[in-house]
């Protein structure tokens, strides 16, 4: 089992929102809809880079900019993190099932180190972070890592997600794909499993998923 973490797990995209609004607030200018929704997923650095176009201000450095985001997020973490509806209670039955599990985020190590606590650190096998490795979402490099590292095939894998980004990131790899939308409206569902929440799904519902694997002519498949 292969979790995102920012709206997948926990309803922290919201904590992010704040975070993005005051950062633009700082700079005198106001961060469009339309660009906070094509954040979602990606990397902090990335994201940077993006607000300063939407705010006109393409000169600011961004790891600036990424370093006052990556501090108030934290003091947010440690405040304001809640689960997503669902999430808690399948993480703990895929953890009784005895799932090999991995958080796979682009979220930075500092960040999922303040998260932790709230997750249950020993809830997961293995985490892959946005900051330790070559290529972020929407690069397959994340869930391919992660599957190394839990010596699982890849395509023995099933991904949870809630962005375009992840989706297409875990969908390259190989895994199977869950996809759960928060935030961010998904279109290209090729193969992909859609649920609107993860209330009351099971691990052994997830293990059906794989039997579904080749079910890929159809565009939208909803369990």
């Amino acid at each position: 089992m292969l979790f995102d973490m920012d709206g997948t797990l926990v309803d922290s995209e919201k904590v992010w929102e704040v975070a993005l609004a005051e950062l633009a607030d700082r700079y005198g200018g106001r961060l469009s809809p339309a660009v906070r929704v094509a954040m979602i997923g990606m990397s902090v650095a990335d994201s940077m880079h993006l607000l300063h176009d939407d705010l006109g201000q393409p000169w600011r450095d961004a790891a600036q900019s990424a370093t006052w985001v990556n501090a108030r997020v934290g003091e947010l973490f440690a405040t304001d993190l809640e689960w997503r509806p669902g999430a808690r209670d399948l993480l703990v039955d895929v953890r009784a099932a005895g799932l090999p599990t991995a958080l796979v985020t682009s979220t930075n190590r500092r960040l999922v180190e303040l998260a932790l606590p709230f997750l249950g650190p020993a809830n997961f096998d293995a985490l892959v972070v946005g900051d330790e490795v070559a290529r972020t979402k929407p690069d397959p490099e994340p869930y391919l890592t992660a599957a190394a590292r839990l010596d699982v095939p890849i395509g023995d894998c099933l991904a949870i997600e809630d962005s375009p980004t992840g989706l297409t990131s875990a969908r390259a790899a190989g895994a199977v794909v869950l996809a759960v939308p928060c935030d961010a409206p998904l279109t290209d569902t090729a193969g992909v499993t859609v649920r609107e929440s993860l209330a009351g799904l099971t691990a052994a519902d997830l293990a059906g998923l794989h039997g579904r694997r080749h079910a890929r002519s159809r565009p939208l498949d909803v369990l």
